[in-house]
Parts: structure tokens; C-alpha cells; sequence
């Protein structure tokens, strides 16, 4: 995320819900993108530091737990910089160019030059992001696949320039000698049934082959995975868009909620600033009196209902509102003591970190010292693969 200072309630609803229950299910890494910051804010980056600790602080508030997961800064692992420029050495222009946030960005930020090397390439380092960890899974909105799928074509492109050495075929033949005989027997017959008649079952067959075989290391593993799908050896892994529901929490006045429109509720917002928020949102324009009806679809405060409150008091909006049985200000006080509510442990977490800001500055510390251990071992690798290894001259 890229560091814009205190999160709102939209984030929290959009992605750092996802984020907490994600961490209790597989190995993750969280971090702050203060370079994707510079490809369109380069003129602004005074803010930046202190804007990724804040933005922390909120993540740790939200329930992001340091010894479940990885918090990081981007630009204190400097492999994510070597990676961007080795994958831009083999992405074509036209990939980046289609992009589709990349037209439709310029368009909207019309006032300053977006016409710059960075902003152009940042897709590719959005793909290094993601492929020096080797990771499996992206948590993300359906809008943002479309840059899952181009981060899947450069590593598949970089396996496939880099991942065939010139006696490829000859070290898979060497590696499948150690099954089994009847092992090899079948997995030779799933591989040429994948390759001549594309069953998918044969593949997934081959594959368990593989996972099941004791008797090949995982190296040879990954070589003979390459080789049966008509690739090279794995060195990047594609990784697959994890989709997270969308937020279907609006702004105060009914658009996308966002700190720059002036209509959000800030995550650790005072029990005092959130009623007084909700109290002024806008409602059905139809209800200019109290006596008069209104209709909840028509309403932004039915859309906090949706996300706050259950189906008995939405129940009770529906018919109130309908009715004019009750006026606005009755239907979003259910909507304020909700939010409170949510925001009480918040506050509570935060507190010891607003307290004690080393603590934020060793978690973030520990968590880049994970994500540069994990990206160099793929660096490695990247680098012998592109022939610039050299050996035990040291890094």
C-alpha cells in the first residue's frame, strides 16, 4: 500500500480486513510502497516518511500482527530495485503501455507530468514487488488483476528466456532416471498426453508424480516441472490474484470514500468527530422533511446499514424510512455506535505505539530483515540464471 498517512474506514473495509484474516492462513509479507509513492507524487515526497509510520501505526491498530506477518518498507529491501531493472530488460514496451490504469492515470492527474520513465515502468516493479518473494497469492480488488496477470507474463517470459539451460532436456532425462521405473514409465505417458492432446488431467496427474516421488531432490523437482509443461526451470513463481470483496463503504456524501474528497472517517477517528461526521452525511434528497418518505437505495447511509448493522435493524430503517416513521438522524445513530464500537480496539492497539514509536521502528526493522533474507535467495538465483552470477566473487 502505497504510504498516504492515516488509513479511513474505506481502507480498513477494502483491504486490511482481508489483510488481518489472511495473516492466520499462509506465510505473508506487508509493505509500505514509498517508491510506487514517487512514480506519480516525486515532487511531494516530504511526507513520505512520516506518512509510511503513520500508516503502519493503522495497520498494526487494524489487527495486522507482527509475529504472524511481515511489515516492511519497500525501499530498505533494494533487491525490489535490482529485480525492476533486471525483468525491464526483457518487458516490452507495448506490455506496459496497455496497462490499463496506465492511459486512464494520466488522464486523471492531468495537472502534473506523468510522461516520466518511473510511471511508465511501474508495473514492472509491481511485478518484483511480488516475484522476488516467490510468492503464491496477491490479495486484491478485481481491478487490480489485470496487473496480476502481467506480473504472470513477465515471470513466464523470464522462465522461459532464462530458465533453459543448453543441456536442459538432458539434466530432465537425468533427474527422471531416479524415479522409479513404472514412475517414470507414467509420467512420461501424462507429459506426452499434455503435449500432443492438452488433457489438463494428465498434467495434474504428472504433477503429483512429481510431489509424491521421495526419491528426486527438489531441485530436480522443479526442473522436471519445468520440462513437463514445455517450459523452462521455475525460477520466478506466477503468483494468482487472491480476490477480496470489494468495499461497499462510501464517503459522506456517497462517492468513493477518500481522504483528497474530504469525506472520510479516519480509522482511529474520536468517538465525537464520527458522530458528528455521520450526523452531517447526506441522505435520500427526496426526505427534505421529516414527514416526508424516503427510499433506502437511494440513501449513503443505507450503504454503512449494509456493512454495520444486522438484518433486523436494517429491517427496521427499510420500514421507518419508507414510512417516515423515523427521520434521518434516528436512522444513522444505529450506523455511529457501531462505528465506535469497531474503533474502540483500535484505538487501544495503537495506543502503546503512539506511546513507544521505537516499537513501530523495530517491527518494520525485523520485518525488512525477513523480506531481504527471502528476496535474496531469489535474487541469487535471477542473477545465475541471467549469467551474472560469477561464482564466489560475492555480492
Amino acid at each position: 500500500m502505497r504510504p498516504t498517512g492515516a488509513m479511513h474506514l474505506g481502507h480498513y473495509h477494502g483491504a486490511l480486513k482481508n489483510w488481518v484474516r489472511i495473516q492466520n492462513e499462509v506465510e505473508s509479507l506487508f509493505f509500505v510502497a514509498d517508491w510506487h509513492a514517487l512514480t506519480t507524487h516525486y515532487d511531494e515526497s516530504d511526507t513520505i516518511e512520516k506518512s509510511a509510520l503513520d500508516m503502519v501505526i493503522d495497520w498494526l491498530a487494524a489487527g495486522l500482527d507482527p509475529e504472524k506477518a511481515s511489515i516492511f518498507i519497500q525501499s530498505k529491501v533494494l533487491e525490489h530495485a535490482e529485480l525492476t531493472l533486471l525483468l525491464g530488460m526483457a518487458t516490452p514496451l507495448g506490455w506496459l503501455e496497455r496497462v490499463p490504469t496506465y492511459r486512464d492515470q494520466i488522464e486523471k492527474i492531468a495537472h502534473k507530468d506523468l510522461t516520466t520513465f518511473g510511471f511508465l515502468g511501474y508495473p514492472v516493479m509491481m511485478a518484483a514487488d511480488v516475484l522476488a518473494y516467490r510468492a503464491n497469492g496477491v490479495p486484491v480488488g478485481e481491478d487490480q488483476v489485470p496487473h496480476i496477470e502481467i506480473m504472470r507474463e513477465m515471470a513466464r517470459r523470464f522462465n522461459y528466456m532464462y530458465g533453459r539451460d543448453k543441456d536442459f532436456d538432458e539434466k530432465a532425462q537425468q533427474a527422471m532416471s531416479k524415479m522409479p521405473a513404472s514412475t517414470s514409465q507414467e509420467f512420461l505417458a501424462f507429459r506426452k498426453a499434455w503435449h500432443e492432446k492438452g488433457e489438463a488431467d494428465a498434467l495434474e496427474s504428472a504433477k503429483n508424480l512429481l510431489v509424491q516421488d521421495a526419491n528426486v531432490s527438489e531441485a530436480e523437482k522443479t526442473l522436471l516441472a519445468g520440462w513437463l509443461e514445455g517450459r523452462g526451470r521455475q525460477i520466478l513463481v506466477e503468483p494468482q490474484a487472491l480476490l477480496t470483496e470489494a468495499s461497499r463503504l462510501p464517503g459522506l456524501d456517497g462517492q468513493k470514500m477518500s481522504k483528497s474528497y474530504g469525506n472520510a472517517i479516519a480509522l482511529r477517528e474520536e468517538p465525537e468527530e464520527v458522530a458528528r461526521l455521520i450526523r452531517r452525511m447526506k441522505t435520500d434528497p427526496a426526505r427534505v422533511r421529516r414527514t416526508d418518505k424516503g427510499d433506502p437505495e437511494q440513501c449513503p447511509v443505507w450503504q454503512f446499514h449494509q456493512v454495520y448493522t444486522d438484518e433486523s435493524t436494517r429491517e427496521w430503517v427499510r420500514k421507518g424510512c419508507t414510512t417516515a416513521g423515523i427521520g434521518c438522524l434516528d436512522c444513522k445513530q444505529p450506523v455511529i455506535d457501531a462505528v465506535i464500537k469497531e474503533q474502540e480496539p483500535f484505538h487501544e492497539r495503537a495506543q502503546q505505539y503512539l506511546d513507544n514509536p521505537s516499537y513501530v521502528r523495530d517491527i518494520v526493522m525485523n520485518g525488512c530483515d525477513k523480506a531481504r533474507r527471502l528476496a535474496k535467495e531469489t535474487m541469487k538465483d535471477v542473477r545465475q540464471a541471467m549469467g551474472i552470477g560469477y561464482g564466489d566473487i560475492g555480492y
